[in-house]
């Protein structure tokens, strides 16, 4: 039977209600009196005599969330992750905020140019020594340089963990990260010091992180010098990742897979491959769509390990994103995201998720993708759709444009550039990719004159957390705190926890004091 904490002759306000689920370190009473039914932290009732207790509930601070053992693994008081936002919108700044209160970050390292990676990796070497963080590191299939100088830079600063993201297989260059940080312990075991978080969203990738690396891949780092043979052979014995992150419909990179299929089905992986190598059971963490208490509350209980936020940490001020797309950001709405063909894979198809509402990026790029696949060079385009590019879209003759384009690889990779020799369609997809890379830096540089086109990385779960911050001290972007956004989305998700294990009993809140609303945190 359902006991409706708001009946009987002396209630319970739903802010008196709501004030006893909050104080999570403290345990939650439910008693039965003469005039109904009565919370309290020490089983008595509304005259401060004892009662009939009907259920007790123990403390839960939101340190109990998720996996003690990612907790201990990675130095933080809390199973939270931000995850990287590339072109270094996850900036140094935020991943230091994010330490400085025990939570791990990573740094969005996809797309920096090699002087900005070492400089930010300097500097959260020295202000971070001992503390938690990571670095990102995303496969580039159409640029391998880039993944080869992030791994390059990992290593001569000693990151000692990375996010790979974007990964359709393994590569020498995340296998050599792995590899490098493998040695033998007094007592024999394998000690791992390069950790890895690999965001997955096919339970085939997965399968590729929670194995050892392969065989062929460790002989071909061996050859080249780039491991040692111990380091080959504790390889072949180790899961190739300590944490995968379930990546669901999410900001940037997505296969757009519903959560609530995904965790269970990557849970399921992990529990089938359970701890066949060296006893090391991969943690499972879940993204995409975790934007309010309620949401990570959820994940938790579907049996994930932490949690990882991404769209939501770039309208914070720690965020290196432009006042104007931070003002946007804040403005979203849950349906306000659309796909559009993503830069680092032009050629495959893959795709990102995007703001639509302000921009008109995705659909311009959707055309440049519909373009190339429908003709083989630039010389093939149609008269008008040319005229109609340079003037709305580029701004500029298409030769000059190479001629940036060119100007660009030749600097960052000139392989690049040795690839679109004698290969018209090749050159024609780096000239569109100019536009796909621009667009990003227009947006986080705040170009007045570009607003249309900005290529906003954005998930529903930017609109669900507007929709949550509503009313409160964090709705305007100027007061969005890192930190405070991480915080009160755990201590929502213990609050959340709380409130339906009320209701799994038959003990029912006021819809008022169900729902998690955030107050300024002390110190």
């Amino acid at each position: 039977m359902a006991h409706v904490l708001d009946a009987g002759a002396r209630t319970q306000s739903a802010a008196d209600i709501h004030a006893i689920l909050s104080r999570l370190e403290e345990p939650v009473h439910v008693v039965r009196h003469a005039d109904g039914y009565w919370l309290s932290h020490d089983g008595s009732g509304p005259d401060g005599s004892r009662a009939r207790r009907l259920l007790a509930l123990g403390p839960l601070p939101p340190e109990r969330l998720g996996s003690r053992a990612f907790q201990r693994a990675h130095g933080v008081r809390q199973s939270y992750h931000t995850g990287a936002m590339a072109g270094g919108i996850a900036s140094a700044d935020l991943v230091i905020s994010l330490a400085d209160h025990g939570l791990l970050a990573s740094f969005g390292a996809a797309g920096l140019p090699a002087d900005r990676l070492e400089d930010a990796l300097e500097l959260l070497g020295r202000r971070l020594a001992g503390r938690p963080y990571a670095c990102n590191v995303i496969h580039s299939p159409s640029e391998p340089a880039m993944e080869r100088d992030a791994v390059d830079a990992c290593l001569r600063h000693r990151v000692r963990c990375v996010e790979a993201s974007a990964f359709l297989d393994l590569t020498q260059e995340i296998v050599r990260y792995r590899a490098r940080g493998l040695s033998t312990a007094r007592d024999g075991r394998v000690e791992i010091t390069n950790r890895i978080i690999a965001k997955v969203s096919r339970r085939e990738t997965a399968d590729l992180f929670l194995r050892p690396a392969p065989p062929s891949l460790l002989a071909a780092l061996l050859r080249g010098d780039l491991i040692t043979a111990e380091q080959a052979r504790l390889a072949a014995t180790v899961p190739m990742a300590d944490d995968i992150t379930a990546e669901s419909d999410s900001g940037g990179h997505t296969d757009g897979r519903p959560l609530t299929v995904l965790l269970g089905e990557i849970i399921a992986r992990r529990d089938e491959i359970g701890s066949s190598y060296g006893g090391r059971a991969a943690r499972v963490g879940a993204a995409g769509g975790i934007g309010t208490p309620a949401a990570a509350a959820a994940a938790f209980a579907m049996g994930a390990d932490y949690v990882v936020t991404g769209s939501i940490n770039q309208a914070c001020v720690e965020a290196a994103q432009s006042a104007a797309v931070k003002s946007m950001l804040g403005a979203a709405e849950m349906a306000d995201c659309e796909m559009a063909p993503s830069a680092d894979m032009f050629e495959l198809g893959a795709g990102v998720q995007v703001l639509r509402r302000g921009s008109m990026f995705a659909a311009r790029a959707r055309r440049l993708f519909e373009l190339y696949r429908g003709y083989d060079s630039i010389a093939d385009l149609p008269g008008p759709e040319r005229a109609a590019l340079e003037r709305n879209v580029f701004r500029a003759p298409l030769e000059d444009i190479w001629v940036q384009t060119r100007r660009y690889f030749a600097e960052r990779d000139p392989a690049q550039l040795e690839r679109a020799e004698g290969n018209e369609k090749r050159r024609m997809a780096l000239v569109f990719r100019w536009y796909l890379g621009r667009s990003s830096r227009w947006a986080t540089t705040g170009a007045a004159d570009r607003v249309a086109d900005y290529q906003i990385w954005c998930g529903p779960a930017m609109g669900a957390c507007n929709t949550w911050l509503r009313g409160t001290y964090l709705e305007p972007v100027e007061a969005r705190r890192a930190p405070d956004l991480a915080l009160h989305i755990m201590r929502g998700a213990a609050f959340h926890q709380r409130v339906t294990a009320l209701r799994s009993h038959g003990v029912t809140p006021p819809a008022r004091a169900s729902r998690y609303r955030p107050l300024p945190l002390e110190g």
